[in-house]
């Protein structure tokens, strides 16, 4: 198995429903499910010339989740019932 990232992107504030729905997906992913990770607050971008603050926007990464998974195309599939808000960026963790 593979290791992936989960980058969510969008904001919101989660109601009792959403975060219901966040848990039935974790539950849902099973032995897949290596770290459910947490939502994401403010960020900073650093660079050589400085560094500045991050929008907190629709396009923000607002939370993470690794999982396992054979391999990209399984890691989508694992993504049908989630309860994403805008998008999400999926990256394989490459081994060290």
């Amino acid at each position: 198995m593979k290791k992936f990232l989960y980058l969510f992107m969008g904001q919101g504030d989660e109601t009792a429903q959403q975060l219901a729905s966040w848990e039935n997906w974790f539950g849902d992913l099973g032995s897949n499910l290596v770290d459910g990770g947490n939502p994401l607050g403010a960020g900073r971008a650093m660079s050589s010339a400085g560094s500045k603050d991050l929008p907190h926007d629709h396009s923000a990464v607002t939370g993470y989740t690794i999982i396992n998974a054979a391999d990209m195309e399984a890691a989508e599939k694992l993504l049908a019932k989630c309860p994403m808000k805008n998008s999400v960026q999926i990256y394989e963790c490459m081994p060290m």
